[in-house]
């Protein structure tokens, strides 16, 4: 380590890098410095051996620190893993916690190419089909319960998933739930906002179950297994739950 007529300090790391200043690892890493100062004081980026200190008010950083704080907010926000957690399995094994992170990856790809290889429908055809009104379609895509087709990733018109959730409100709509009863397309919201949630947690506990211990074929089939049992399962439990709430609030006439 030796330092420039800049003051800067600078060293030969393990990528030959100098080190960095808390505002160069702020920027280069996208986390403010309070931030990383919150994750140094957690203990989140090791015990601080690797830090440099040339004054009181002044150290310099090893630049393998961005990619761990890269790591810690991919284990909070993809998969929504709380700090304390993070860092125990941090303080155990980081190099472990990256490979089950590229394995999940490599499941996770498979599983939604599997997904979008199928099918998709226009918005014309589910129209014609389903004899769903053009605003209901657009109103369903604007609070997020349909991908609206012509936008992003969904160009080629509904997914499978997306046909299901539109023959389903149109069955609820020819059974009587329209908007003269007050049935509007916010009721969806409901479902979404208590699904969601749920669809975390289990996606976390199959990658927690199915990364490192099958093949990435073999999770993959795993998952795609489930989905229509899945789906049977949250059914059944839902009209389970259903029928005991209106028996609990039914009063038998006397």
């Amino acid at each position: 380590m030796s330092a420039t007529s800049s003051g800067r300090v600078e060293t030969d790391g393990a990528a030959g890098e100098p080190l960095l200043k808390m505002s160069e690892l702020a920027e280069r890493s996208g986390v403010s410095a309070g931030t990383i100062r919150y994750y140094l004081r957690e203990g989140l980026l090791g015990d601080g051996g690797d830090i440099v200190r040339t004054s009181r008010n002044m150290a310099y950083y090893p630049p393998a620190y961005v990619e761990r704080i890269a790591l810690i907010k991919r284990l909070q926000e993809e998969r929504f893993m709380p700090l304390r957690v993070i860092r125990g399995a941090l303080r155990e094994d980081p190099e472990r916690v990256r490979a089950l992170i590229e394995l999940e990856d490599r499941i996770l790809e498979r599983a939604l190419s599997n997904a979008e290889a199928r099918t998709r429908v226009s918005m014309k055809a589910v129209r014609e089909r389903y004899d769903m009104p053009r605003n209901v379609l657009e109103r369903l895509a604007e609070i997020g319960v349909l991908e609206a087709p012509g936008q992003g990733s969904v160009k080629r018109g509904y997914d499978h998933e997306d046909v299901r959730i539109i023959e389903a409100i149109a069955r609820f709509r020819a059974g009587g739930y329209d908007e003269a009863l007050g049935f509007t397309v916010y009721d969806t919201l409901r479902y979404r906002e208590a699904l969601e949630p749920l669809v975390r947690e289990e996606v976390r506990a199959l990658l927690d179950r199915l990364a490192g211990e099958v093949e990435v074929e073999r999770a993959t089939e795993i998952i795609s297994a489930g989905l229509e049992p899945l789906r049977e399962l949250i059914g059944a439990m839902h009209s389970k739950l259903l029928l005991a709430e209106l028996r609990r609030q039914h009063t038998p006439a006397r």
